[in-house]
């Protein structure tokens, strides 16, 4: 029985995970569940699964009347560092899901990665504490799930992955278009909304890492 911590549970990736819970039973034990605001949700989950530990950023008093017995309210880096815990499913949003995730890493626990801005960020470090720790950390969630897969039994022969716009606010435009696009423009995605710093990222902030992007 594989113990799992949901990380960014109510979201759309936290929500597939626990279908998958649903369709493997036996296989999967839902320890814990973290959630941001989405309270409705997160109480129905609740329900169903019957974690022994939850984290919500929604106030303590909301929760306390909605949890089982033997259930606890913790901090989304004790959750994800706890004994109790296997597999650690990081779907959090942003910069918040850095801090979960190293304890996750530092605790020895596999990660499963769908959050990965702590890792432009800080990628260097965690990567350094997973082999320090022996943890295991696997990309779960769109590109780089499709790399990893395609790099299986590659060895070291692969020096360079290059990855294209399969879609976007830019999709169909031509190169002489391209080519005088503003920031703007680029940010109209006609489905996603994730902001300037995920859609527009400049190459002073690839290389330095702690500088904001603008």
């Amino acid at each position: 029985m594989n113990r799992l911590a949901i990380l960014g549970c109510t979201g759309s990736i936290g929500t597939q995970t626990l279908d998958v819970v649903r369709s493997y039973t036996g296989e999967f034990s839902v320890v814990g569940l973290a959630a941001g605001y989405n309270i409705d949700l997160l109480v129905k989950q609740i329900e169903e699964f019957s974690p022994k530990m939850i984290s919500s950023q929604r106030p303590r008093e909301e929760l306390v009347d909605h949890i089982n017995e033997g259930c606890t309210i913790v901090s989304q880096e004790e959750l994800a560092s706890s004994p109790s815990v296997d597999t650690v499913l990081a779907a959090g949003v942003g910069s918040s899901g850095l801090t979960p995730i190293l304890a996750a890493v530092r605790a020895g626990k596999t990660v499963l990665l769908v959050n990965k801005e702590p890792l432009v960020m800080a990628g260097e470090l965690i990567m350094k504490e997973a082999e320090l720790h022996h943890a295991r950390i696997l990309p779960v969630d769109s590109e780089p799930s499709a790399i990893w897969q395609c790099l299986m039994g590659e060895g070291k022969g692969v020096s360079k992955v290059t990855i294209t716009a399969s879609g976007g606010a830019l999709r169909g435009k031509s190169q002489d278009y391209l080519a005088g696009v503003t920031p703007e423009e680029a940010l109209k995605h006609p489905t996603w909304s994730m902001g300037r710093k995920i859609t527009i990222v400049g190459p002073k902030s690839i290389i330095t890492r702690n500088q904001p992007v603008k």
